[in-house]
């Protein structure tokens, strides 16, 4: 049963939250502001986290920053903000996904869905799922190492933790080198048909990708941008 923490300071909305997603058989955990949710996300992970913004003792901009900083763990932001600055910023920062009050119970639902599917191992031998080839699961290009199986991701032997966001557009670029991927080729890879995103959140995502790979090499020129086009992986 996945398990999902659910961080706001609105009681009404953890309760009718709570509600619905364990209807669905998730495994909620409510926490009332972004202190008591980061201690609570450290001491017992979850599978997703749902953090609002604005929330006293520390919001939940702060509460992703100090998540990043250990933790890969899928997130998504309900906001009653309108301000097109605080998506991008999230987005900069790692969240996968951004839901706007007030909201469907049922959008968010599919949202959920969405994410724990992409992030979810594949396991050979589970009914529904094929038996992977050999090495199937590991692409290697140059430096860049990514195991599909485990969702890991190492530049010249050093871990680079990537959302499961991050880690599917890596992996549609670094699968064809040369090829340029369009924006819209890239939400296809990295996002569920019934899940809309814009241009700006594929290039707030290249930007995040850049900026983990360049602190552990800051030579990392690979994901080249082609203005107006997308983006491809550079040929070695």
């Amino acid at each position: 049963m996945p398990k999902i923490a659910l961080v706001d300071d609105d009681r009404n909305i953890l309760t009718s939250v709570s509600l619905t997603l364990e209807a669905e058989g998730y495994n909620v955990s409510t926490y009332t502001d972004g202190a008591s949710g980061l201690e609570g996300l450290t001491s017992d992970r979850p599978d997703l986290a749902i953090l609002d913004i604005k929330m006293p003792r520390m919001d939940g901009m702060e509460l992703l920053r100090r998540l990043r900083q250990k933790s890969d763990l899928p997130v998504i932001f309900l906001t009653s903000k309108d301000e097109e600055i605080d998506e991008l910023f999230g987005l900069k920062m790692g969240a996968d996904d951004f839901i706007k009050k007030p909201f469907s119970q049922r959008l968010l639902v599919e949202r959920v869905k969405s994410i724990l599917r992409r992030s979810a191992p594949r396991e050979p031998g589970v009914a529904g799922t094929t038996e992977p080839q050999p090495g199937k699961a590991l692409i290697e290009r140059g430096a860049l190492v990514m195991d599909e199986e485990r969702h890991t991701c190492t530049w010249k032997a050093q871990r680079v933790t990537l959302t499961v966001t991050e880690f599917l557009i890596l992996q549609a670029l670094a699968l064809r080198p040369g090829v340029v991927k369009s924006r819209n080729a890239l939400m296809d890879a990295a996002y569920d048909d019934q899940v809309y995103v814009d241009d700006r959140t594929i290039d707030s995502h290249i930007k995040r990708l850049r900026k983990k790979f360049k602190a552990v090499d800051d030579d990392f020129e690979m994901i080249e941008t082609l203005y107006g086009v997308g983006y491809r992986f550079k040929e070695q």
